[in-house]
């Protein structure tokens, strides 16, 4: 059985408590997890350690720290408070990000992303093991030390974030699960091949690797107003992040579309880059539009063999009151 978590959004709330609120209406509505993808704004360990007070089942995550920004040791610190404070109900995603965000706003050089990643989730668990650390590796070196604290008494899973084959290989081999995003339904289906292909050469069982997919959502009674949002926020990941997520679209089929927004976007034609986006593309990557379409879209992307967590994410330009509506439009208790 399919269950549905969601994404709290990742474009900047007016406060804090915006954020924690959606967090408390998830909860009510029968959502399981509330993931918060770290990007350049409030960074997840505050707000997440916030929504944990404030909430009292509700499962909580970062569905990406990225391996750039902190030390493999402080996430493993990190994860072990964040399960202490919510009482066992933390779940950690890491990934390498992209190269926009590493080097443009951290200063990192983006080399050796599916190395690091792998190392981070080695290194993440002997931390949390409450061993002595002792790791010797090509990125990190590290050891003499272990958690000052009591290891979790839960112990925490490690997903891995990740797009592209190599990437979701890796999560397969390695990681407790893999967080997909901008994948149309054939392009699930695709990557799914690779996580089979990573969890056979690590001898395991593609079944005990949590497949969580994050699609993008949004829901009005004015289908159009759900529509352009989308359309906003597919031109601005494609237009504005490098050629991350437009080589993810041209791999499932959409490559003349994604180099079109791309063009547009960067001649400054914003309204080229929306125009360019066709509703069959907006159809294949999301729930999106009024509330009885967008629910047979998410439906559909539930019924995909292998999914076993659809993620509600949001549009960058919604409202507060539009990512309301969303939530309660797609919630599990309706």
């Amino acid at each position: 059985m399919t269950h549905r978590t969601v994404h709290l959004p990742v474009a900047a709330r007016p406060s804090i408590d915006d954020v924690v609120s959606l967090a408390r209406l998830a909860e009510e509505t029968g959502y399981r997890r509330a993931w918060l993808p770290e990007t350049w704004g409030r960074d997840a360990a505050t707000v997440l350690a916030t929504v944990a007070e404030r909430t009292d089942d509700i499962g909580i995550g970062p569905s990406i720290l990225n391996v750039y920004s902190r030390s493999p040791a402080l996430v493993g610190q990190t994860a072990a408070t964040l399960q202490e404070l919510s009482g066992g109900r933390f779940r950690l995603g890491l990934g390498p990000s992209g190269p926009a965000v590493i080097e443009g706003w951290h200063g990192q050089s983006f080399d050796e992303p599916l190395r690091r990643t792998r190392e981070y989730i080695e290194i993440v668990r002997q931390v949390l093991s409450g061993e002595t650390v002792n790791y010797a590796g090509d990125v990190f070196t590290l050891g003499g030390f272990r958690l000052r604290c009591d290891p979790p008494e839960t112990p925490v899973a490690v997903d891995a974030a990740g797009m592209g084959p190599k990437s979701v290989e890796l999560a397969g081999r390695f990681a407790d699960g893999w967080h997909a995003l901008m994948l149309t339904p054939d392009g699930v289906r695709d990557r799914m091949e690779d996580l089979r292909r990573g969890a056979d050469l690590g001898d395991r069982d593609p079944d005990d690797v949590r497949v969580t997919l994050s699609i993008t959502c949004a829901v009005s009674e004015d289908g159009e107003r759900a529509r352009t949002l989308a359309r906003q926020h597919l031109a601005f990941y494609v237009g504005a992040m490098g050629t991350f997520y437009r080589n993810a679209l041209a791999r499932q089929g959409y490559e003349e579309t994604a180099e079109t927004v791309a063009s547009a976007w960067g001649n400054g034609d914003r309204q080229a880059a929306l125009d360019a986006i066709g509703d069959d593309l907006l159809d294949d990557l999301g729930a999106v539009g009024t509330p009885e379409r967008a629910r047979e879209q998410i439906e559909r992307f539930e019924a995909i063999d292998g999914v076993d967590r659809v993620a509600v994410s949001f549009p960058r330009g919604a409202e507060q009151d539009e990512l309301a509506a969303t939530l309660e439009a797609l919630a599990p208790n309706r």
